[in-house]
């Protein structure tokens, strides 16, 4: 009974201790702090085309076993632009960061997290974005494409776009503190006017002229019909927007095989004692496998990162280069086709030497 006993109290102890670091990740960041996350995690910006919104048709294909098989609560580590913003509110993690390549992509997700602080609702929000005054009888149960087709034929408004711009800047400058230089105002001034000029119905991602529309992309489905995007629904809005204005997305500038950003971010995570669950990385793994040993030290830094079995990479490949290395995917008329894979096992099979190029990829840990 003695042991019996002691072993009860030694185990509610352990728990106890594993539930107190359980609870280390910050249910907010101060502003300086955010600031100083931001500065420490970034690299030097590197070169890529730049883009202010996603080409990938398929992003949303994976949502439902995505909001099946991670567990929340946890890390989200993803590159890009608002596609982030459609899995941050499928798998509701407890903190994100976005890392990009691009330097610009920093100051466009700063004048995302102003316009979700700012905004009360779906419809305000794509108002502010799109500089277009808010059309009447909208309501926060009106259907994602019913809310976008109110804009179609609505006209920029300068003097919206102008109060808009400044509330933006006040908001990251004078609210938060945060001390952007004159660079770094001009970057989010130019996210912010190209959403302007275009609009929901002709903004689309890099590449060619049959890309969705950012309008498009938000009234997507996955492969059941279901809307999954970040604007479907209100309460996929206020995850976003609640996360937002605790300074819990943190846009870092990073390279996916540097030697700063990923072993920064996997050392921040361990010392909170809690686990990458998801790792959307796009296609950016097709062109560090095309520069030699990239491919291998980008795994190197995957490899820092602490996940467990559940641990999932979010993976998306175009059509014409997976017809290209034999890659097999579903048929369908998606330009693109998003998967999930194992991390832990991706991870293992390119440090075991099984995975040797990017086609190979394909075929380890599918989920």
């Amino acid at each position: 009974m003695r042991k019996l006993l002691a072993l009860t109290l030694c185990w509610t102890f352990y728990v106890g201790v594993l539930t107190v670091h359980a609870q280390q990740l910050p249910t907010t960041f101060p502003d300086q702090e955010f600031w100083q996350l931001i500065t420490d995690l970034s690299e030097a910006g590197g070169t890529f085309p730049q883009q202010f919104m996603s080409n990938e048709d398929s992003a949303q294909f994976v949502i439902p076993s995505l909001k099946e098989t991670t567990k929340r609560g946890g890390v989200y580590v993803g590159v890009g632009s608002e596609q982030n913003f459609t899995y941050i509110a499928a798998v509701q993690p407890r903190l994100a960061f976005i890392v990009d390549i691009r330097r610009e992509n920093v100051y466009e997700h700063l004048m995302y997290k102003a316009l979700f602080e700012l905004a009360d609702n779906r419809a305000d929000f794509i108002s502010r974005l799109f500089a277009r005054k808010r059309p009447g009888g909208l309501g926060t149960d009106t259907g994602v494409k019913a809310l976008f087709d109110a804009y179609r034929t609505a006209e920029p408004d300068t003097a919206l776009y102008e109060a808009n711009l400044r509330a933006v800047m006040d908001r990251l400058t004078k609210d938060h503190g945060f001390p952007l230089t004159d660079p770094d105002k001009l970057a989010v001034t130019q996210a912010l006017n190209a959403f302007r000029n275009a609009g929901p119905y002709s903004l689309k991602g890099f590449g060619d002229t049959t890309n969705p529309t950012y309008a498009e992309l938000m009234a997507a489905t996955d492969l059941t019909g279901r809307l999954q995007s970040y604007l479907a629904s209100e309460d996929n809005f206020r995850i976003i927007r609640d996360l937002e204005r605790q300074n819990l997305v943190v846009p870092v500038v990073g390279d996916f095989a540097g030697d700063k950003a990923i072993i920064g971010i996997g050392r921040y995570v361990r010392e909170h004692a809690a686990l990458v669950n998801t790792f959307y990385v796009s296609n950016v793994e097709r062109y560090l496998f095309e520069q030699g040993d990239r491919g291998k030290q980008f795994y190197a830094n995957a490899a820092s990162l602490p996940i467990d079995a559940s641990s999932i990479f979010v993976r998306a490949v175009t059509s014409d280069i997976s017809r290209r290395l034999g890659i097999p995917i579903p048929d369908s008329t998606a330009k693109w086709r998003t998967f999930l894979y194992g991390l832990q096992e991706s991870v293992n099979g390119v440090t075991t030497g099984r995975i040797q190029n990017y086609a190979q990829l394909f075929e380890v840990g599918r989920r």
